[in-house]
């Protein structure tokens, strides 16, 4: 089968498309024919040599990827079958091996995809959303009324915590550019803040709940505008044992937080993408061939929602 590896880690010329056995599946995984994949920002510091390198660089041949959406063609699981689509976030953090033609994982990883939501929307919602459901539902338990603001909504993280967080009935304060301050407010966002033009810090207070997808001096800026009791999680780059402390003497839970693979989270999510109550905004697609390519758009930090590479 068609299978992208990463022999060393470096630039995208280290992306190396080759022809590679079709995985067997083991006890209670599916086959999977991959039809979509979604690019992140752990699958670019991963090739670079950093994110989940050092967990995955003893494996040969390393496959990067998690977030598939595809059709399932084998099962050992009674919950799937041949021909269902399925999608998920495979093996998250360990081996995913997504840059494949089939990918065998494990039935507890997936979900039905919805009828009404294409492949690459599919793909698209399974890491990032992932992320923000066990984020602001399961960790941060955000309620109807509190305030959250949410750093770079208009992102693959960002787009769907807008959704999300409206969804549970919270007042949202979004940040982004004010080229896509409409993009922001089209998700739901009461708020919007150009980051270019304004510091949150000094038009936003009284803050529930703050969701860092940034990282660097966002982190201790956050600080500032979180009201005791609140709590401020980071994605990228978690919580230095300065700012740990700094949130403590405030009152202030700081947290990091490391997404795992859940099918029965991908169910919730997926309930909400059948409703219409979640969208994924897929704003450029790649070839499979084309690999570099999506690596580099999101390498570009200028993404709006998702970069989705369609396996033809």
């Amino acid at each position: 089968m068609k299978a992208i590896i990463v022999a060393q880690p470096g630039g995208v010329e280290n992306l190396i498309h080759t022809q590679i056995d079709t995985p067997v599946i083991g006890d209670n995984e599916v086959l999977v024919q991959v039809k979509a994949i979604s690019i992140n920002p752990v699958d670019v510091k991963s090739r670079q040599g950093r994110g989940m390198y050092g967990r995955l660089k003893t494996f040969s041949p390393l496959i990067l990827g998690w977030d598939i959406s595809g059709v399932v063609t084998a099962s050992s699981s009674p919950q799937f079958k041949a021909g269902d689509e399925v999608f998920g976030m495979v093996n998250f953090p360990g081996h995913g091996k997504a840059y494949a033609e089939y990918v065998a994982a494990p039935a507890a990883h997936l979900a039905l995809k919805p009828a009404n939501i294409s492949h690459a929307e599919a793909a698209a919602a399974t890491l990032a959303p992932l992320t923000v459901w066990q984020t602001l539902v399961q960790f941060g338990q955000v309620k109807a009324g509190q305030r959250v603001l949410i750093h770079a909504a208009a992102g693959g993280v960002g787009h769907y915590a807008v959704q999300i967080a409206k969804h549970l009935g919270a007042y949202v304060i979004g940040t982004s550019s004010a080229a896509n301050r409409d993009f922001v407010l089209s998700l739901g966002a009461d708020e919007h803040i150009d980051y270019r033009s304004q510091q949150f810090e000094k038009v936003v207070n009284n803050i529930d709940f703050v969701l860092d997808a940034i990282g660097g001096d966002h982190i201790d800026r956050s600080l500032e505008v979180i009201k005791p009791g609140g709590t401020l999680v980071s994605i990228p780059s978690g919580l230095s044992e300065e700012v740990t402390e700094k949130a403590k003497a405030k009152g202030i839970r700081g947290a990091f937080i490391l997404v795992q693979s859940s099918g029965e989270d991908m169910k919730a999510l997926a309930d909400l993408l059948a409703k219409g109550q979640l969208r994924s905004h897929v704003s450029q697609t790649f070839a499979f061939a084309d690999m570099d390519k999506a690596h580099l758009q999101v390498e570009s930090g200028r993404t709006v929602g998702k970069v989705v590479v369609i396996n033809n």
